[in-house]
């Protein structure tokens, strides 16, 4: 993980974990330049999720950004699962670094179509999505990143049921 210093701005989002029945993964497909793109790379594969409005609670913002990027609709509270701290030489706009936290949603595989338009996802760098098999995300040699970058270890053990009492810390 990368260290941020204690005076660092940080942005703070939200993100879902969402698991269909099948155990495969909703993985954004977000494009340079965004925060969570690298330098190096053109494309990272991340959660859905987003950045926590002033003045909206966490899970507020995940049910929001759940809406408007898959149209998932969650009534229960999802159990937090991850949490990651990642300073970004100031790829993101003002800000030092982002805090994700990570939350699980069992569902049933669904068609992803959210409340934005394309052209608003384009505006957040999301141009497509994938469900994507575990054995997929860890064997994977293309050139795409995943953030966090070793996320099938941990996502192998949400798929077997392993949920975490207090939420995981990751890496990049």
């Amino acid at each position: 993980m990368n260290e941020t210093p204690a005076t660092a701005r940080l942005r703070r989002s939200v993100r879902a974990v969402i698991l269909a029945d099948d155990d495969r993964v909703l993985l954004c497909r977000f494009r340079f330049p965004h925060p969570a793109v690298p330098t190096r790379a053109t494309v990272v594969w991340a959660a859905p999720g987003g950045g926590i409005e002033p003045g909206e609670l966490p899970l507020g913002a995940l049910r929001r950004e759940l809406h408007e990027e898959t149209g998932l609709v969650i009534d229960a509270d999802p159990p937090h699962v991850w949490h990651q701290e990642v300073a970004t030489d100031s790829r993101a706009d003002g800000y030092d670094g982002v805090v994700n936290d990570y939350f699980l949603v069992r569902t049933t595989r669904f068609d992803p179509r959210g409340a934005l338009s394309d052209d608003d996802l384009a505006a957040e760098h999301i141009n497509g999505m994938r469900w994507w098999k575990h054995g997929d995300i860890a064997e994977y040699r293309g050139s795409d990143l995943f953030s966090p970058r070793d996320i099938a270890t941990p996502l192998a053990a949400l798929i077997a049921g392993d949920i975490p009492g207090t939420p995981l810390m990751l890496g990049l």
